[in-house]
């Protein structure tokens, strides 16, 4: 029987976003809910299977990895794209590469639930309610505010669209963005620097890659208002995650809304881990996020 392995399924989803029941009686499928880092440990778990089913970039697939599963034949990608697969390295091996397809609507509205969230301190209030407390803060308006968007593509623009109904200026910029481009999304252009200098919520909406990665650190954090908010639904590694913490605690932006980190899952606190100092020093600010400092 073909044996298929679904990696990093945290939350035991897989077998309810698909129909699997045509392959019941031809494969063997294993899910593993856990997520694993250490390369050797990855080869040990995937040499047995011949189908391996990824959850976009949790577990990178390459050469290094991909040379020592002879077994493998096929690995399918949720998502359009998967930066954490070397096609190149597949290809040669003889490994057919498949992806899914994608709907944004998700991540366009989870953008917009962290944004309100956190110009109205949502969580800080709702924990004072649960505790005994009652009302803490006043919250921030948006209407009038500037939304920055960095990465205006097909998240980035539906988010843009949704601010004007909210009647916010929107500002634009990405590497390859034209001024023709943003205005068409409703959007103005602006310069890197100033996109970061004039935003009072700034949202991030690009693809995962050697450009992109570490493209938001302390330079930037430098050059927001202290009373901006960063926003990221896109992947983790765009922040230079050091770099936000230092700007929460020193009070350089009012706050930050995420749902993507460095290290996914975040580890477990207390565990012997060498990731774990990450995960205590992460916690410490991420009692903030969303609510700020305010």
């Amino acid at each position: 029987m073909t044996r298929i392995a679904i990696l990093d399924d945290y939350q035991n989803l897989a077998f309810e976003m698909a129909d699997w029941s045509s392959l019941r009686n031809r494969t063997e499928i294993t899910v593993f809910n856990d997520h694993l880092s250490d390369p050797e440990a990855i080869v040990a778990r995937l040499s047995p299977f011949d189908v391996v089913c990824v959850m976009r970039e949790r577990t990178p697939l390459p050469r290094e990895i991909l040379i020592r599963l002879p077994m493998l034949k096929l690995i399918a990608s949720t998502g359009s794209r998967n930066g954490s697969i070397d096609l190149a390295a597949a290809a040669e091996f003889g490994i057919e590469v498949t992806h899914t397809g994608y709907d944004s609507s998700p991540t366009i509205e989870l953008t917009w639930a962290l944004i309100l969230a956190s110009a109205r301190n949502i969580v800080e209030e709702n924990a004072s309610l649960r505790s005994g407390g009652w009302q803490r803060t006043v919250g921030d308006g948006i209407r009038g505010k500037t939304l920055g968007v960095l990465g205006l593509g097909n998240v980035g623009s539906e988010v843009a669209r949704i601010a004007l109904a909210f009647h916010m200026e929107v500002i634009a910029w990405s590497e390859h963005l034209t001024p023709e481009i943003a205005k068409s999304h409703g959007a103005r252009w602006v310069s890197k620097e100033e996109l970061f200098r004039q935003s009072d919520i700034l949202t991030i909406h690009l693809v995962l890659s050697n450009r992109t990665r570490g493209l938001v650190g302390a330079p930037e954090f430098r050059l927001m208002k202290l009373s901006a908010r960063l926003v990221n639904t896109s992947r983790g590694p765009i922040i230079q995650e050091t770099a936000l913490l230092e700007a929460l605690r020193e009070r350089r932006i009012a706050g930050a809304a995420v749902d993507v980190f460095d290290v996914e899952p975040l580890p477990t606190v207390g565990k012997r881990s060498c990731h774990s100092s990450h995960r205590v020093r992460l916690a410490g600010a991420l009692s903030h996020l969303l609510s700020g400092y305010r």
